[in-house]
């Protein structure tokens, strides 16, 4: 766990030792934290489209000159569940480098006691979020 960005770990340990109960509303919390899309992004240009999720999910990711790397999400806000993955890594991973993002557990929902709490298919979609935003890190590092 030590290789990820230490604010992501805190919210997977967060999670990994909260009450079941809780865990859909403490999940649902984070579909607030995504940050609105820049104006150029608006339109959705130069983003990709996850595929995997059940919803419209746009991202980008741009590695800045400093090797810390910067995310973009879009996702309506009808889909909680899928925008609360993208609130959870827009604020895990916020001023974190490549090789910290890189690092990140491919079954990170799964570490978060997520399995239990959602559906097969929103890990799914969720695990393919984290999956192209690591390729785009790739792509560009």
């Amino acid at each position: 766990m030590s290789d990820m960005p230490a604010k992501l770990a805190e919210i997977v340990d967060d999670f990994a030792s909260a009450p079941r109960e809780v865990v859909l509303e403490m999940l649902l919390e984070f579909s607030d934290a995504v940050p609105p899309l820049p104006e150029s992004l608006r339109g959705h240009e130069g983003m990709e489209q996850v595929p995997e999720c059940q919803t419209q999910f746009f991202l980008r990711a741009e590695v800045q000159p400093d090797d810390t790397v910067r995310s973009y999400f879009d996702c309506p806000p009808e889909a909680p569940t899928t925008r609360a993955f993208a609130g959870i890594l827009a604020e895990g991973l916020e001023g974190a480098s490549t090789g910290e993002i890189l690092a990140v557990p491919d079954d990170l929902y799964n570490r978060m006691g997520l399995g239990t709490a959602i559906s097969p298919l929103r890990i799914r979609g969720g695990t393919a979020i984290l999956g192209r935003l690591k390729r785009q890190i790739r792509e560009q590092s």
